[in-house]
C-alpha cells in the first residue's frame, strides 16, 4: 500500500503547541486555516461521522450518496477536498473509491485548538 504523505496542514497541527499557548506563526495560520475551511462544511463533517462510524471506518461513494442526500459528483467533490486536506485516505477497488480516516489527523487539530 502506497505512504499517503500528510499535508502541512496536518503536520503544523501535530507539532504545534495549543492555540493559546503562544502565536501563531503567518504559515502555522494559513495551514489551519486550510485545515478548517475543509471542514466547515456540514456536508464534510457528515462525511467525516459517516465514514468513521461505518464498517472498518471506511466506506465507499456507494455508502454516502443517498444518506447524504447529494449526487455522486457532490459526494466525490466534497471527499477529493477532505483527502487533499490530509483527512481522508482513498484507495481504488475495481470502479469504487473507499474511503478512511487518517489515523490522528482530527485528533491533531483538536489538540492544537484545545487549552491546556
Amino acid at each position: 500500500m502506497p505512504v499517503l504523505e500528510l499535508l502541512p496542514v496536518i503536520q503544523a497541527t501535530a507539532c504545534c503547541a495549543p492555540l493559546t499557548r503562544e502565536v501563531l506563526g503567518g504559515q502555522q495560520a494559513d495551514d489551519l486555516s486550510r485545515s478548517l475551511k475543509a471542514i466547515a462544511d456540514p456536508a464534510r463533517l457528515r462525511i467525516l461521522s459517516m465514514v468513521a462510524a461505518h464498517e472498518n471506518a471506511e466506506a465507499c461513494v456507494c455508502d454516502l450518496t443517498e444518506p447524504l442526500g447529494l449526487s455522486q459528483p457532490t459526494v466525490s467533490h466534497h471527499l477529493k477536498v477532505l483527502v487533499e486536506a490530509g483527512f481522508l485516505t482513498r484507495s481504488k477497488r475495481a470502479t469504487w473509491a473507499y474511503y478512511a480516516l487518517v489515523p490522528g489527523a482530527l485528533e491533531s487539530l483538536s489538540a492544537f485548538l484545545v487549552s491546556p
